[in-house]
């Protein structure tokens, strides 16, 4: 094959739809092992496994007030006119245990959350009761009958034994901590976090700590891409840049596969001379899903498999870069962890302002979001090029503006897409 002939097969691109990149890079998503970590370091894992309650919740009766545990029957009848008085044979502090039975005409004094004595049947508040002593003893007054049931918490009011606390896939935070200690879960069984290689391609790239040099930009890609790779539950590897050398870029995909679960580069999958990724995955050794998406930005995003792990080749711009990391590989992550929502969630809100670019391909249109009078408007950037990095920290959303001709004017309903750690 020709030189000339080469360079046209290396850019014949079919575009695909964003659903079917999805479908085609989840297929492949294996799911990760499990490990069991202690409770503390459990915060932002995914569950591997089912939690069922190993006790009811509460498993004693619990008091739900300061007050006086009382056999309700000894209330009836009374009246403000026709007080009962109570003899307090018992005082029961949280944590504590009854020290006697009661037995008709008794009470015991009692603090919220102290076991209920099994002979009472309810709790009466402290302020509705009056305190006298006789003989040295203690009594307290009631003017009113008092129901069965009364401010005690039976056992069970929120779990029985065996029932389901937190479902496979949950992402764990405060809430399932809380449960999880409650219970006495104190390892929790998680998804080991996939390991993600991330690198960037080009001659250009130049460290962040490195100066300035004209012609040349600093390698900023990597650092956002790991940010999001740990957003999404990975654990991130920043490799050292790759030039524009074939050979040394097949070299170090080579050697990145053999050591982490999924591998990232970005740059270098665009039309030019010098772009390699899109030559790498077109080797024998590698299985191209897709090297085009009809999207913008990104629509040069590419994805593979080699050796039964992905390879997303994601474009140089920053704009796209994040745009395709959060469509296809913020999923895949999610997928291999079991996450219940691996893709990002899905609103409707109405367009703020007017967004009059024509459309060949979905536009993924970074921007903010505002709730006015009960309403969600969505408000896209001013500047959103695919190569425009500084408005990435400004979005909360990527606003979804379909294929048009005429663009999408003002209080048109769209779908925005809900990025993860907004504000």
């Amino acid at each position: 094959m020709s030189a000339l002939s080469e360079r046209e097969d290396k850019f014949r691109r079919r575009a695909i739809s964003v659903q079917e990149g999805q479908e085609k890079v989840l297929a492949f998503a294996k799911t990760a092992e499990t490990e069991w970590v202690p409770l503390p370091d459990a915060q932002g894992r995914v569950l591997a496994e089912d939690i069922s309650a190993p006790h009811p919740y509460p498993h004693f009766r619990r008091s739900g007030m300061d007050g006086f545990a009382i056999r309700s029957g000894d209330t009836v009848g009374c009246t403000s006119e026709r007080p009962v008085y109570l003899e307090v044979v018992d005082e029961i502090p949280c944590g504590s245990l009854p020290s006697v039975s009661l037995v008709p005409g008794t009470a015991a004094r009692i603090m919220t959350g102290a076991k209920v004595p099994d002979e009472a049947d309810a709790v009466v508040m402290f302020e509705m009761t009056e305190s006298g002593a006789d003989q040295g003893k203690d009594f307290i007054m009631l003017k009113r009958e008092i129901a069965p049931g009364s401010n005690v918490t039976p056992v069970g009011l929120e779990l029985a034994a065996g029932d389901l606390i937190l479902a496979r896939g949950r992402r764990i935070s405060a809430g399932e901590i809380s449960v999880l200690a409650t219970f006495g879960v104190y390892r929790v069984p998680v998804a080991k976090r996939p390991r993600v290689a991330i690198f960037s391609t080009g001659s250009e790239l130049l460290g962040i700590d490195e100066p300035l040099q004209d012609g040349r930009i600093r390698n900023s890609n990597t650092y956002m891409l790991a940010t999001q790779v740990r957003e999404a539950g990975g654990e991130p590897h920043i490799l050292e840049a790759i030039a524009d050398d074939l050979a040394t870029a097949r070299l170090k995909v080579q050697e990145a596969f053999a050591l982490y679960d999924l591998v990232i580069t970005t740059g270098g999958v665009s039309v030019g001379d010098f772009d390699i990724m899109a030559d790498l995955v077109r080797g024998d050794d590698v299985e191209m899903l897709f090297n085009k998406v009809m999207m913008r930005p990104g629509s040069v995003t590419t994805a593979a498999i080699k050796e039964g792990k992905h390879l997303f080749a994601l474009s140089g711009n920053p704009g796209a870069c994040f745009v395709g990391f959060e469509l296809f590989v913020r999923p895949v992550i999610g997928r291999m962890l079991g996450t219940d929502q691996p893709f990002l969630p899905e609103w409707e809100a109405e367009l703020g302002r007017d967004y009059t670019k024509v459309n060949n391909f979905t536009r993924f249109v970074r921007g903010r979001l505002e709730v006015r009078d009960g309403r969600l408007f969505a408000y896209p950037a001013a500047l959103d090029e695919s190569s425009v990095m500084i408005t990435i920290k400004d979005s909360d959303c990527l606003i979804v503006i379909p294929p048009s001709s005429r663009g999408v004017q003002a209080g048109e309903t769209v779908s925005v897409l809900r990025l993860p750690g907004a504000r």
